[in-house]
């Protein structure tokens, strides 16, 4: 089955079914009761629901027949002020049908759009008021100009949690005829962390290789080695096996596929287990975030991972 087959077939249809959000959601539930909504920003990390809240509100708000009052538009892809200015100012300036008072425009990813874009958005906010509501969605709320934020009602949506998540993977399994093992269901909440749609991406890939699927299967499938490999790569260093611990660490790259972003990542998390003191783990935390944009700026990834594994083997003596 088709990732975006998948994903529409387990979205949420109604308000009762978005989990982790219910505090957002029966806010929002009330606002479509009264058939008059604001604009609204859901601003969060991806995979989250916000996108499916806000088919959840078209669907509640127009019924079945909604994609006729409903815009999607990903502000990443299209993201200049010509698309404002055409696309949005021309579906905005209609009235809607089926007697509801407003049309909505949904604009996914939105703190991409240009600053000059955000302009034209606010003065087409204004002037359309009585025929458009906008719902826009965005990552970081910081990067919307504050002309647009004073004109929304502000929602910020959290990651989902080890219960929400468990409930998911229980859902798609049964429907789905799937088995896991314990090992599988941890490992997919750990290389989710909270991201649903991640979360469905990888129970699908999982499930096209094997109905029972293992711990192992999430890990491979996912790139991401196992906590207990990168801890042992840490204390090789810290007993200061320079070698062994860096002859571990590539053949776990090697293994898993994986980047130095990847890997550091991973490092930053299983520092906080090895057995040193806290003022140590500050110090090894400072590292890898130093490692990590030398990577970024095009530094070479094994020597900034080799520099880091020789400050932990370096950290028991300061």
């Amino acid at each position: 089955m088709d990732h975006a087959i998948w994903t529409e077939k387990y979205r949420p249809k109604t308000f009762y079914e978005v989990k982790g959000q219910s505090v957002i959601v029966e806010r929002v539930k009330a606002f479509v009761a009264m058939k008059n909504m604001p604009h609204l920003m859901f601003a969060g990390p991806a995979g989250v629901g916000k996108t499916t809240l806000s088919l959840v509100i078209a669907r509640e708000t127009f019924g079945e027949d909604f994609r006729a009052n409903f815009l999607e538009l990903n502000a990443s892809d299209e993201r200049g002020i010509d698309i404002i200015r055409s696309k949005v100012k021309d579906f905005a300036r209609t009235k809607a049908i089926e007697g509801v008072p407003y049309k909505i425009i949904y604009l996914d990813e939105s703190d991409a759009l240009t600053r000059e874009a955000q302009q034209a958005l606010r003065r087409t906010m204004e002037n359309y008021t009585s025929t458009c509501r906008f719902i826009l969605s965005c990552n970081y709320s910081s990067k919307i100009i504050d002309p647009i934020q004073s004109r929304c009602a502000v929602f910020r949506f959290k990651p989902l949690i080890r219960e929400q998540l468990l409930e998911i993977i229980a859902a798609i399994a049964k429907k789905e005829g799937l088995t896991l093992d314990s090992g599988a269901t941890e490992a997919l909440i750990e290389v989710s962390g909270g991201d649903c749609r991640r979360l469905e991406n990888m129970l699908q890939s999982c499930a096209a290789i094997a109905a029972k699927i293992n711990e192992d299967l999430v890990f491979s499938m996912g790139s991401v080695a196992k906590p207990k490999e990168v801890r042992e790569i840490l204390e090789l260093a810290v007993a200061q096996k320079f070698i062994d611990a860096r002859k571990r660490l590539l053949d776990t790259m090697l293994n898993y596929s994986l980047s130095g972003i990847d890997i550091i990542k991973q490092f930053q998390k299983e520092i906080m287990e090895l057995p040193i003191d806290n003022r140590k783990k500050m110090l090894l935390v400072d590292k890898c975030g130093e490692a990590e944009f030398r990577m970024t700026e095009g530094s070479d990834e094994f020597l900034q991972l080799e520099v880091l594994l020789a400050n932990v083997g370096l950290v028991k003596e300061q």
